[in-house]
C-alpha cells in the first residue's frame, strides 16, 4: 500500500526559523531535522532554500517579493474580473438601447413627405 496523504499543517515563522537554524547548524542533515520533527523532508529545504534567498546567499525571489508578488497577482485577478464585469454590462446596455430603438422604429408614426 501506499503511502497516506499528509494534511495540510501551518507552521509559524518562528518555528521555521528555528528549523532552519538546526539544519545550518550542520548538526543534523535536513533529512534528520525534518524525522526528528515529524515534517516532510521537501518542505524543511524549501524552508532553508528560502531562507538563504532572504539572506542574500543565493538567488531568488525573497519572501516579501514572494508575498507582494502575490498580493499584485490578487489585484491583478480582480481587476480582470471588474474589466469583466462592467464589459457585460456594457453589453447589456448597448442590448437594451437597440431593444428600445427598435420599439420605437415600430411603433413611431409614419410620416409622408408629399411630392410638390
Amino acid at each position: 500500500m501506499g503511502k497516506k496523504k499528509r494534511p495540510r499543517r501551518s507552521f509559524t515563522p518562528e518555528f521555521r526559523t528555528e528549523i532552519v537554524e538546526y539544519c545550518q547548524c550542520g548538526d543534523r542533515s535536513i533529512g534528520q531535522v525534518a524525522k526528528d520533527f515529524d515534517l516532510t523532508e521537501t518542505a524543511v529545504r524549501d524552508w532553508v532554500r528560502q531562507a538563504e534567498v532572504d539572506a542574500g546567499v543565493r538567488d531568488g525571489l525573497t519572501s516579501s517579493d514572494l508575498k507582494e508578488l502575490a498580493a499584485l497577482r490578487r489585484e491583478n485577478r480582480r481587476l480582470r474580473e471588474d474589466i469583466d464585469i462592467l464589459k457585460r454590462a456594457s453589453l447589456l446596455q448597448e442590448d437594451r438601447a437597440q431593444l428600445a430603438r427598435e420599439r420605437h422604429r415600430r411603433t413611431a408614426p409614419i410620416h409622408l413627405q408629399s411630392a410638390a
